[in-house]
């Protein structure tokens, strides 16, 4: 468990031949008069949403750097492990995975014991379990193992651990800081999309994934600032990297409408695909970890001879991210036999790499198999209805976000990742069907999406993100437990004696009193007894408004979410729920039984 968020305030005794990294952070926060965690509390509201807002950009520009030197790393370290251009039959190929894989082992046992997995997951942890904390030492870890770990040929991406790198810079400068307990559990997100963001060279596609797989839902709270970090750090991946999207993109068109029918069977190919990824990783991953710890010691050295073996004969496409293999295929290097062949290879190769705990992502992985795909069905397409018109780089990216939507389950992401990589909104309509397709089949097929999987094996009891999106789409309003109001209602000019007499004669055990600001107050009837049996002061009896003081039933209106309701429902028998564009116009009443019977039929 990481030490409580009290510890990082505790102060340090100064050296005298020079400060200290705390007092150093000291001077800075008074120079730039931001707080101290002593004096977090004492802040204006409005003062740290300034503060918050600031440091989301501060966020993404340092996120941005790290990822720039992440992925110069792993480029650099798969020139020197295994050579500027890797090829079959080379022995480098297998020694330098199986190599690294010892290193990736000792290294995540005894000193960097978090950097496991992709990085997805963990940063929800840190987000749902830890108040989002995640250490500068997994931050460290992740970068260099992760680097290691691509660069020497394992079956991996870098965009996952971009993400997790992202959260971990979040959530080192925010407890430097001094944020509140909420401010620091939001950070996650916001560094995360920073650094998926620089990775993807994507900004949109970055800040919808995080939405989608790490909040859940659309937050008015935390959008502004993941929107500021991850245009940031795009601004600084673009810097050294320039504006051009990740892959060559050939020209794209969609002219016979006939080819949506191709682009239909592609999804369910991707869907289909998605289901055998899916559950190789659903069977082996849990394998592996239940061996002792000194077996899976050798599991990433495993891995690597594995997928260097495959690499060795003559499949070399497969290993690393695939960057140059997704290009070549887009373009129609490689015969659709070839495609299928490394699409196949690549699930094997992944499944090994990611099971055995080496760290790395699943983003690159999933947009090589989907552009595998894609480009197979286009090539076939070619060979069995060449008087179609469309291009194989049409399809390998159509089938990127195939893949990404069925597999990582994160559909929105998957259009616009494409549209955003493209540049192309001609294709549109075959990645709304495709991805649709893949989507639902998916679903239907396997139900617990593969983060949710990875979630249950690490014993960990995340949110399911696919679920709270359903939620929020099928979320109860007031409305749906409104009741008619089959009494009278009294005017606040009238007396409580009026009143009460009204009330004995309908049998009402509620007063619904409208006021003359139009506001509604709901009174018991031993309320109004009370009020009708207190001495007048003078001889003109007292209206009910005037008894009753300035407080006031709440503003509800019918497409509020109900349990908006359940509050104020512990203070009134029954709320009035009014009609926007008529003010203090009554649409109905809400109780609390109509309230729990309504709960009780959804």
């Amino acid at each position: 468990m990481p030490p409580s968020l009290e510890d990082n305030s505790q102060s340090i005794p100064e050296l005298e031949s020079q400060p200290t990294p705390k007092v150093i952070a000291s001077r800075w926060r008074r120079a730039f008069a931001l707080p101290s965690s002593a004096d977090v509390s004492r802040i204006a509201p409005d003062r740290e949403e300034r503060l918050f807002l600031l440091l989301s950009i501060f966020i993404g520009l340092i996120s941005g750097l790290l990822v720039v030197s992440f992925r110069m790393a792993i480029e650099w370290l798969n020139v020197l492990l295994l050579g500027s251009a890797p090829h079959g039959g080379q022995l480098r190929l297998v020694i330098a995975p199986a190599a690294a894989g010892i290193v990736i082992a000792i290294l995540s046992r005894w000193v960097f014991p978090n950097v496991r997995g992709s990085g997805v997951n963990q940063t929800k942890a840190a987000m749902y379990i830890h108040n989002g904390y995640i250490s500068f030492r997994t931050v460290v870890g992740k970068f260099f193992l992760s680097a290691l770990a691509i660069g020497s040929g394992h079956s991996l991406g870098p965009e996952d651990p971009s993400l997790q790198i992202g959260a971990g810079v979040a959530s080192v400068i925010s407890r430097r800081i001094g944020l509140s307990r909420e401010r620091l559990r939001i950070f996650a997100p916001v560094g995360a999309a920073a650094g998926l963001a620089a990775a993807f060279n994507a900004p949109i596609s970055a800040i919808l994934f995080v939405i989608e797989e790490v909040i859940g839902t659309w937050s008015s709270a935390v959008l502004g600032s993941i929107v500021l970090s991850a245009i940031s750090s795009v601004v600084i991946a673009r810097w050294f990297w320039g504006a051009e999207p990740m892959f060559r993109i050939p020209a794209i068109s969609l002219r016979d409408p006939r080819e949506l029918l191709a682009y239909a069977f592609l999804g369910l190919v991707g869907g289909l695909a998605s289901l055998i990824f899916a559950k190789a990783l659903g069977y082996l991953r849990p394998c592996l970890r239940r061996l002792s710890p000194n077996a899976q010691m050798f599991q990433p050295a495993i891995a690597g001879l594995l997928v260097g073996g495959i690499g060795y004969f003559g499949f070399a496409q497969v290993m690393g991210p695939g960057y140059s293999a997704i290009d070549q295929a887009m373009h129609g290097q490689f015969a659709w036999k070839l495609l299928l062949a490394l699409a196949v290879l690549k699930i094997v190769a992944t499944t090994l790499s990611f099971s055995s705990g080496t760290p790395g992502g699943m983003f690159a992985p999933t947009l090589f198999v989907g552009a595998m795909l894609g480009a197979a069905v286009g090539s076939l397409e070619k060979v069995f209805l060449p008087h179609l018109t469309g291009s194989i780089g049409s399809y390998a990216l159509v089938g990127m976000g195939v893949l990404f939507a069925a597999f990582l389950r994160a559909p929105l992401t998957s259009v616009f990742m494409v549209l955003e990589v493209s540049g192309n909104y001609s294709i549109i309509m075959p990645v709304i069907l495709a991805n649709t397709i893949a989507y639902l089949l998916s679903r239907s097929l396997q139900p617990i999406p593969i983060f949710e999987i990875f979630t249950h094996q690490d014993g960990l009891d995340l949110p399911s993100m696919e679920e709270r999106r359903e939620e929020s789409e099928l979320h109860l309003h007031l409305e749906d437990a409104l009741e008619p109001y089959n009494k009278p209602t009294f005017l606040g000019v009238q007396t409580p004696i009026a009143i009460l007499k009204m009330m004995q004669e309908t049998v009402a055990s509620v007063a619904l009193i409208q006021c003359a600001d139009l506001r509604w107050y709901a009174a018991r009837l031993e309320e109004i007894q009370t009020l009708a049996a207190a001495p007048a002061d003078s001889e003109t009896p007292p209206s009910i408004e005037s008894l009753l003081g300035k407080e006031r039933t709440p503003s509800l209106f019918p497409d509020q979410p109900l349990d908006t309701a359940l509050q104020p429902l512990s203070r009134w028998p029954l709320l009035p729920i009014t009609n926007r564009s008529k003010r203090g116009s009554l649409e109905g009443i809400i109780t609390l039984e109509s309230v729990l019977k309504r709960y009780q039929q959804h």
